[in-house]
């Protein structure tokens, strides 16, 4: 459990990083933005803004993680991070229907004046930086497991792919292809509504009290390999955060005694613990007969 809480104490240090690294590049952009006279670099500068907001969500929600169990919280706090999540998934959708229509005003605007080069390279430049921050925020993920983690690491990728097609529309401007922007930004706001909508799907599959039936069979097979144990009545599982909890009636041999039943209780329980890193396991016996 300590490691668990350890772990969302790492998890913070990909949201304060991508909280810096978009306060740096929402503000470089809207600068350069307004000295080449290019309003897609400044509209992906107010994008990075709102990421801000996403960022300090998924901050708080592992924060708020790290407390342990009360009163009102007896199983802790650990779904503040899937609700962190949804924060995130909301505003990366909003943001992909927002590129989406300015994408489709820009088929009417009829403005011919091409925005300095400069502009096209410096989206470049920052859809590198955000591809490196995705890297680190996905290994970090990985490493300790959380979903609000991964889910600002898909924010940094959709980021930098807005900015990859910020950087294609003013190219295309340069060459008179002005077509390629409202191209490009469709596109874009299509990958970012579908990576919204993939981590809205799962943060609420967790909510939800979802879960994985193959992870269950795997458990299974860890309890059957356990001596003593006839056979499985129910097996259930929720997740909280990226922790797993799981409630499991086993059979045992009726002609056991008590002390016996309870010690293959405890088998299960340290079985599922350590092989698959469940934090908490209830183990309910009753007789095979």
């Amino acid at each position: 459990m300590d490691q668990k809480y350890l772990d969302l104490k790492m998890g913070e240090r990909g949201a304060i990083l991508s909280i810096f690294v978009y306060i740096c590049l929402s503000a470089f952009k809207l600068t350069v933005g307004y000295i080449a006279n290019s309003e897609a670099l400044q509209a992906d500068g107010l994008n990075n803004t709102t990421d801000i907001i996403a960022s300090i969500a998924v901050l708080i929600g592992l924060k708020i993680s790290q407390r342990p169990a009360d009163q009102d919280h007896p199983y802790g706090h650990w779904k503040a991070e899937p609700v962190a999540s949804l924060v995130a998934a909301f505003i990366m959708v909003a943001v992909g229907l927002q590129v989406l229509y300015t994408a489709a005003l820009s088929v009417f605007d009829r403005a011919t004046e091409a925005p300095d080069p400069i502009a096209a390279w410096t989206g470049l430049f920052c859809a590198a930086v955000m591809y490196g921050v995705y890297r680190y925020n996905r290994r970090l993920a990985q490493k300790i497991r959380s979903q609000s983690v991964m889910a600002a690491a898909k924010d940094n990728l959709s980021d930098a792919w807005v900015s990859i097609g910020t950087a294609v529309g003013i190219l295309g401007s340069q060459f008179g292809l002005p077509w390629l922007d409202p191209v490009a930004a469709v596109v874009v706001g299509l990958l970012i509504c579908k990576t919204g909508w993939e981590i809205f799907r799962e943060a609420s599959h967790d909510l939800t009290d979802g879960y994985d039936e193959n992870q269950l069979e795997v458990y299974k097979k860890s309890i059957f390999e356990i001596p003593g144990v006839k056979g499985i009545k129910t097996i259930r599982a929720r997740k909280y955060g990226s922790s797993s909890v799981v409630d499991v009636v086993i059979l045992v041999n009726s002609t056991l005694g008590i002390g016996a039943a309870h010690d293959i209780s405890v088998d299960v329980e340290d079985a599922l613990t350590k092989a698959h890193d469940v934090i908490e396991v209830h183990v309910h016996v009753e007789p095979n007969y």
